[in-house]
């Protein structure tokens, strides 16, 4: 059975090819039928295998508590690029940017000048990028906060980071389990027990009443 029939594709598929000196920011745009969530690391496409629920609840738990705690300069965005280079184009499973940069619906990707908070949940695929590589190239990109979460005993631990300017590498700030209190970027409080909580949903507002 060939490889693109394992992937569900059929026999004509053909799968990309990268140009001398690798691919850039600019044709993950361009490249027809990639999977979703397909990152450009180093010029090289990096495609996410499927994730465990300890990852995808993790991450609704951090886009939840921090919407609800960003200030209003802020917005926060799940599964969305951020363009480091030209041949980096990193996904974050979080992310918090300024707000002032959201151009429209059309926009697929966010500068990391924008970008003021990245986070990454650790899976056993992604270990060596989430621990080494992608922190190196955040730190490098100016991104002046990341937070690295990984799994102990079915919750998370969170280690925070805070970009050194003077030497452009971050240093870590805190190793958070059960609960997550910081300052910075913004102030805020996260329960890391609650993982397996529904987050609070706002009831439907009722129609205004009609005199007649």
């Amino acid at each position: 059975m060939s490889p693109a029939r394992d992937y569900g594709l059929d026999d004509d598929y053909e799968w990309p090819r990268p140009p001398a000196g690798g691919w850039t920011a600019d044709d993950l745009d361009e490249l027809p039928n990639l999977p979703p969530h397909t990152e450009l690391i180093d010029g090289s496409l990096v495609f996410v295998s499927p994730q465990t629920r300890f990852h995808l609840r993790t991450i609704r738990l951090l886009e939840y508590a921090l919407l609800s705690q960003a200030p209003d300069e802020y917005d926060v965005d799940r599964g969305f690029s951020v363009r480091l280079d030209r041949r980096n184009r990193p996904e974050p499973d979080v992310l918090v940017y300024r707000a002032d940069a959201d151009t429209g619906p059309q926009q697929t990707w966010h500068h990391s000048d924008s970008v003021v908070l990245a986070i990454e949940v650790v899976s056993e695929d992604s270990m060596e990028r989430d621990r080494d590589v992608k922190p190196r190239k955040y730190a490098a990109a100016g991104i002046l906060h990341y937070w690295r979460v990984e799994e102990s005993d079915g919750l998370p631990v969170v280690y925070t980071y805070e970009l050194d300017r003077a030497t452009d590498t971050y240093t870590v700030t805190g190793i958070h389990h059960d609960r997550l209190k910081l300052t910075v970027p913004f102030p805020l409080t996260i329960d890391l027990g609650a993982i397996n909580r529904r987050p609070p949903v706002a009831s439907p507002s009722e129609p205004p009443q009609t005199s007649g």
